[in-house]
């Protein structure tokens, strides 16, 4: 059999197998719209807080208003005891509750710094992230106030008292997510994993598809090619489909969420060939040693939470126990994650991601010869039933 028509047989391989029609085309096409969704919205606003005066001061008043006034948190009761508060709280009819604290406005007219309590429920780290956000910012405005008040009476000029009231000014730009958002975060990482992932399930399913044909089959023409050869074409037709997913999810994706690309198409894509390649042998070799096909995607499934956790993007590699990140290094995802996040998110050049390129031919070299050796063990074992 000519490689031209053996590309052909691969090709349609993919289109006539339902399934991995459905995982290459319709998994990498739905995640493009199912993943950023819970993200739509960017970031938390308008989280609804109890607060719990046991002060009753002007000042104190001044504070809960300047705290429903935040983007972040609304104030939707106030309460006289705590024990109200955290009633509410617990039946999930709030997101946290803020005290403040007896003699409040006496400890701040004294020089003090009166303790605000707040408790909420930290599992939903985002929303307790953001309600301490808004406390801390209306906070913090409060006590610039206070502070201006205090050198104005010590007879300091208005002018000199609004710049001096801190002893440091911040003025804080994001380099590298300019909107603060988490879709230019999460998303451009997990698109790579996605890839990764149905490629592997792809790759796979044909494989343990193929296996289970009757030797004799008249249509069995990867009987009838070398393992290299048809290994070969495997992997050239399934990287040049997902040369074109690529392209959607790095291109037309990125461009329907409004999320940066500093890196050229050249570069990602020069950056995905040995990603794409030894995605493409992990999947192959899955299909092959699994005794059914539907244990592939069972088994690809269940690695991509560990996987997207070792990227390093999420947690940083520092944390991680260096015998996971070791591990991590053997898949592709991880590699090919920290290189595209700097190229395209970062504006890194491309010497600045030397080392994951290198990794990644290193594996897709390893993972090539375990699937070739797999390979070739199975079509003598075939040749010797056959006979």
């Amino acid at each position: 059999m000519s490689f031209p028509q053996l590309l052909k047989n691969e090709l349609l391989a993919i289109l006539r197998n339902p399934v991995v029609a459905l995982t290459v085309f319709g998994g990498v096409i739905f995640y493009s719209f199912l993943y950023p969704l819970p993200y739509a919205n960017q970031v938390s606003q308008e989280l609804p807080i109890a607060i719990v005066n046991l002060d009753r001061s002007q000042t104190s008043y001044q504070l809960e208003r300047m705290v429903d006034a935040t983007s972040q948190v609304q104030v939707v009761q106030r309460d006289h005891i705590i024990a109200e508060a955290k009633a509410a709280l617990l039946k999930q009819e709030i997101g946290g509750l803020l005290v403040i604290p007896e003699h409040f406005y006496k400890d701040l007219l004294l020089g003090k710094s009166p303790t605000l309590a707040y408790a909420g429920d930290a599992s939903y780290f985002l929303v307790y992230g953001t309600v301490v956000e808004g406390l801390a910012k209306a906070g913090g405005t409060l006590a610039a106030q206070v502070k201006v008040s205090h050198l104005l009476v010590e007879g300091v000029p208005i002018a000199q008292a609004q710049s001096q009231y801190s002893a440091f000014s911040l003025n804080m730009k994001p380099t590298f997510n300019s909107r603060m958002g988490y879709v230019d975060y999460v998303v451009p990482a997990v698109f790579v994993l996605i890839l990764q992932q149905t490629l592997a399930m792809a790759a796979g399913l044909i494989g343990g598809t193929q296996k289970s044909v009757h030797i004799g089959h008249e249509h069995a023409y990867w009987l009838k090619v070398s393992p290299l050869k048809l290994l070969a074409a495997r992997c050239i037709t399934l990287i040049s489909v997902y040369y074109l997913l690529a392209m959607y999810y790095f291109g037309g994706s990125f461009e329907f969420y409004g999320i940066n690309r500093l890196a050229s198409m050249t570069d990602i894509l020069t950056l995905l060939l040995p990603f794409l390649l030894a995605s493409s042998f992990i999947g192959a070799l899955l299909g092959d040693l699994l005794p059914r096909k539907e244990l592939v995607t069972v088994v690809v499934l269940i690695s991509s939470m560990p996987l997207i956790f070792l990227a390093g993007f999420i947690w940083p590699v520092e944390a991680i126990p260096t015998a996971l990140v070791a591990i991590s290094q053997l898949f592709p995802s991880t590699p090919a994650i920290q290189g595209f996040l700097a190229l395209n998110q970062m504006d890194a050049n491309w010497s600045d991601v030397s080392y994951q390129w290198t990794l990644l031919w290193g594996q897709a070299l390893i993972w090539g010869m375990l699937c070739f050796i797999r390979f070739r063990h199975t079509s003598k074992r075939t040749v010797l039933a056959g006979q």
